[in-house]
This record gives C-alpha cells, sequence and structure tokens, in this order.
C-alpha cells in the first residue's frame, strides 16, 4: 500500500490497518492519531512531523524508519523493532516501548517523560535522556 492511498483510507474513515506493508511509504505529517497498525511493516517509511497519539505500534517494524518530531504520546510501541530508527525530536510522553527494541536508535531530543521502557533494546542508541 502506498503512503497515499493509506492516508485516503484513514480519512475515509478506516483505522485498523494491522499487519499492513508500508514499506518506505511517505506520511510525512500525516494525521494518524489512533491508528491501528499492529504487526505493520513500516521499515524506512518516512513518519516525519507525523501525529500517531494513542497510536497502535504494537510489534511494528520500523527499521531505519523517519520518525522525526512525531507525536507518539501515549502510543503502544510494545515489542516494536526500532533498529536505526530516528526518533531525534520525538513525543514518546508516556508512549509504551516495554521490549522494543531500540538498538542503535538516534533518540536526540526526544521526550521519554513516563514512557514504559521496560525491557526495551537500548544497545547503541544515542542521545538517550531519561531526565
Amino acid at each position: 500500500m502506498t503512503g497515499k492511498e493509506f492516508i485516503k483510507q484513514y480519512n475515509e474513515g478506516r483505522r485498523d490497518f494491522s499487519g499492513a506493508n508500508l514499506t518506505g511509504a511517505d506520511l510525512t505529517r500525516a494525521n494518524l492519531s489512533g491508528a491501528n497498525l499492529f504487526g505493520a511493516y513500516l521499515d524506512k517509511a518516512n513518519l516525519y512531523g507525523a501525529n500517531l497519539l494513542y497510536a497502535n505500534l504494537t510489534e511494528a517494524n520500523l527499521f531505519g524508519a523517519n520518525l522525526d518530531k512525531v507525536d507518539l504520546y501515549g502510543a503502544d510501541l510494545s515489542g516494536a523493532y526500532l533498529f536505526k530508527a530516528n526518533l531525534s525530536g520525538a513525543i514518546l510522553y508516556g508512549a509504551n516501548l516495554a521490549g522494543a527494541n531500540l538498538t542503535e536508535a538516534n533518540l536526540f531530543k526526544a521526550n521519554l517523560h513516563k514512557a514504559n521502557l521496560a525491557g526495551a533494546n537500548l544497545t547503541g542508541a544515542k542521545g538517550l535522556d531519561l531526565s
């Protein structure tokens, strides 16, 4: 599915995109609040500045995805694969990242306040600030 098709379906009211293949999709600044992307493939997708408030990204594949300045407030990313993902400036306030793989992820200026990082793999993560 292309980014345009995905956004069109979302705007038409669809919210369940479980297992969708959005590899490399351009979702720049898209409003995807509350979307169900359980197990979706978003590797190398561009989500710059997107709104994913309370989205379900459980077990989603976000390898190398651009999540720069994405709003993931209250989102569920438990078990998500975020290897080498760019989360610089992302809002992860209250997000569930339990068991997520954040190996070599860029977390520079990411807001991780009240985020659940239990069991998350942060090996080689850059810019991590848990204050």
